[in-house]
Parts: structure tokens; sequence; C-alpha cells
């Protein structure tokens, strides 16, 4: 039972493909910035990209007709709860017409159900960001009218609570775990019996990352409102280039620890920050909890840093034993939630 799963990103669309829960082909099509340039709008960019799939999968001996199902990462769409969700016409309709901006990832469904209808299989998308099993007392920000919202890396969260429950040799669903994604952005979770119950909004909220910012004093962000920008230069001043950038102007966390390794004073106390902020959010996060944690993973790019890993475990081991998933496993998180559909694990659910 093969299943195709696509994951487009900003400068790339990954493809895989899936033998049951076997990756037996993947490829990275890059994309630079001059072929992107004609596009104004991320879904100009469709017929361009699904050439290129279609092209790469020719080229691997991959005609439509190989796959039982084809699994899309899903978009900024509308808040709903983890799961595996068909993709009907009002995704479609949602990803032309984006509650929430534009983002490479909503060609991810765009795409899927394209070369899904021309084989005649379903087509699916697995946790989009804008997943939301907030309980009611985490939406409360403490102003009235501006509630707290849950975007954060669901599909790379969920997938790596997984894993880490199937090493505990327990089901997800009875566990109580916080997950600590660590790259571009990095999103802290609380996840109890199977749900995402309070989160760092890694779009807002949080430690600060590579270049998000993260948390920051309202005063001096209502300053900086005001201070002649547009919103949009605000927007992508905090969103992508504030956090480590900001500091030391690198987007590449090797280069920090190096960097600190041969005695740079500011590297160092950035480091160390970044340390200092993600264990004051897994501290938060136990408390959700009632310090009740089986265990907290780390996980994302940056946990491939020993280092960083190693730093936070030192302050935060006394609330649970830390578990170090190093990377993203969002291509494997697709197909396995596809998989789960079409084994009669797990229901369809309906966008």
């Amino acid at each position: 039972m093969k299943i195709l799963v696509i994951n487009p990103g900003a400068t790339s669309t990954k493809i895989a493909v899936y033998d049951g829960e076997q990756e037996v082909f993947r490829r990275g099509i890059d994309h630079s910035a001059q072929d992107l340039e004609p596009f104004s709008h991320i879904v100009e960019q469709f017929d361009y990209r699904r050439a290129l799939v279609v092209q790469a999968l020719e080229q691997a001996g991959y005609g439509p007709g190989d796959f039982a199902a084809v699994c899309g990462r899903g978009g900024l769409l509308r808040h709903i709860p983890s799961g595996t969700y068909r993709i009907n016409d009002r995704v479609i309709e949602d990803i032309h017409n984006p509650p929430y901006g534009e983002h490479a990832s909503n060609l991810g469904a765009l795409l899927a159900k394209s070369l899904a209808d021309a084989a005649g299989v379903p087509a699916f998308f697995v946790d989009p960001v804008s997943v939301d099993e907030l309980c009611d007392v985490a939406r409360v920000s403490g102003f009235c009218g501006m509630e707290r919202e849950s975007f954060f890396h669901a599909l790379n969260q969920k997938g790596m609570a997984r894993a880490a429950a199937k090493k505990l040799g327990m089901a997800y669903e009875q566990l109580n775990l916080i997950v600590v994604h660590m790259g571009g952005g990095v999103s802290v979770a609380a996840h109890r019996g199977g749900r995402v119950i309070d989160v760092y909004n890694v779009k807002d909220e949080g430690s600060f990352a590579m270049d998000r910012g993260g948390s920051l004093p309202v005063n001096a962000v209502i300053n900086l409102c005001f201070s002649g920008k547009t919103k949009a230069e605000v927007k992508k001043l905090l969103g992508t280039q504030a956090g480590v950038f900001s500091y030391l102007g690198t987007r590449d966390f090797r280069e920090v620890e190096q960097r600190r390794q041969q005695g740079d004073a500011q590297a160092a106390l950035i480091f160390d920050a970044l340390v200092y902020q993600h264990c004051k959010d897994i501290g938060a996060m136990a408390a959700v909890l009632g310090f009740e944690v089986d265990a907290i993973v780390l996980t994302g790019g940056m946990a491939n840093s020993k280092l960083l890993c190693s730093e936070i475990t030192k302050r935060v081991q006394r609330l649970a034993p830390v578990m170090v998933l190093p990377g993203e496993e969002e291509m494997r998180s697709l197909a396995l939630g596809a998989l789960r559909v079409l084994r009669g694990e797990e229901q369809a659910r309906e966008y």
C-alpha cells in the first residue's frame, strides 16, 4: 500500500513515497528566488510546482496509479482538532482565500488533491499548524477580545509525541508530555491524554527563536508600531529579523554554538538566553500539567545540538525524564496519518 507525501516549503517541495510504514523514495525539489519571482501569491505557484513533482515521480518510475492515497501538508487553515482530514472543496476554498495568511504549506493540500483526483484515490492532510485543542482557561489572555490562539508545529509535535510514547511502551493518549520543538521557530506544548491543552504560540509568544521574537515587552512593541514603520514592516521585522538574528546576524544555530566555543561573549549570552527561555516555557507547561509529567521531549533541528540539549536537561530533569528526538519527521507523520485511515485505525475527519 503506497502513499505519496507532499510537503511544500518556502524554497523547496519535498516528496516521498511510503510503502506501508517504510519510506522507499524521497526527493527534495529546490526553488530559487528567480524561479519564484514571477508569482505574486503562493497559490500562483501551483502549476509550476505540480509539474516538477510529476516530473520527479516519473523519473523515479512512479505513475498516478501506483498510490493508494496522496497526503499533503496542511497550511494556515481554520482552527481544527488534531487528526487526518479529507481534502474537500471547503479546504480548497480556504486555501484560495486563506483565513490566516499565505504560506507555502498551503500548497500541500492543493497538490495532493490534484494528483489524487487524477489517480482516483483519496487525498488527505494531517495536523496543520492551526490545530487547536486548547482548554478554555488557556484561551484567556488578559484582555477581552484578544484571546490566545493555537498555532504551532502540530505535525512534528504530534509525530514525536507518538514516537516518545512508543519508546515508553504506552499509548500517546495515556501520557502527559511536554514537547519542545526547536527549529526556525519554537513551540512548547503541554500534551495531556492525546490533546495539546496549552501551547506557546509560535507566532506570538514563548521563547525567541532563530529569527522570531517570541514574547516581547508590550510597551516596546507599541513604540515600535508607532515609530513610522508600516504594519507589514513591523510584522516582517518581528517575524523574520528578530530572535538570534537580531543579536548575532545569523540564522544558523551551529554558528552560534561555534562562536560560543571560540569565546564570543555575545554568542555565549544569547545561547544561554535561549536555554533560559526554553526552560521557563517548559516549567510553565509543567505547571499546566499539575507537575504530573511522564517525559519532556526535545525535538526539531536544534535538538541535534548535544550541548543545547544537555544544558536544557540540566535545568529541567527534576521535572521529568528528558527524551531527545532530534530532527523533524513531518514526512513520516503525514504518511502514518494517511495510513491509519487506510487501515481503519482512525476515521478521516471532515473539514
